[in-house]
């Protein structure tokens, strides 16, 4: 939180330890013990940071982070949903710089530009695959719901 004045608790500076990746720590694409990079959550917020707040999440995803290996499985969300992916190569930002595979409705799409999912509640959505990335990615999720709650 900042500072003192009264609406300094609407503004978050840090995510909830809680929701690190294993193996992350603070700073950039730090290497766990497997020497795997792994992403960064920038921000958290849900109904336990801020009361009454929906839920959102900022990961950078670093080059070293692709994997076969499904960052998400399967399912769905009582709750709307929008998932972004944004690459950043200033010049074209369109393009990813990579690759992510997501499955929406058991559809497989594999996205090579910078892209927004629109993910209706209950729809079945994931997995999803970081396969490549070139250059850093930024990855940006809010759910119009106060709790992150998957259910299969």
């Amino acid at each position: 939180m900042t500072g003192e004045l009264k609406t300094s608790k609407y503004i978050i500076t840090d995510v909830k330890p809680d929701k690190l990746f294993p193996g992350e720590q603070s700073g950039i694409g730090k290497k766990p013990e497997s020497g795997h990079v792994t992403p960064t959550h920038v921000m958290w917020l849900d109904n336990d940071v801020i009361p009454g707040a929906f839920y959102s999440e900022s990961v950078w995803i670093w080059p070293g982070c692709a994997s076969e290996q499904p960052a998400a499985e399967a399912h769905t969300h009582d709750f709307t949903e929008v998932v972004t992916f944004f690459g950043t190569d200033f010049k074209n930002p369109r393009e990813l710089c990579g690759e992510v595979e997501l499955w929406l409705d058991g559809e497989k799409h594999v996205m090579t530009k910078s892209f927004l999912a629109y993910i209706p509640a209950g729809m079945t959505h994931c997995p999803l695959i970081v396969r490549k990335v070139e250059r850093p990615i930024f990855h940006f999720t809010v759910g119009l719901g106060a709790d992150y709650v998957r259910e299969k």
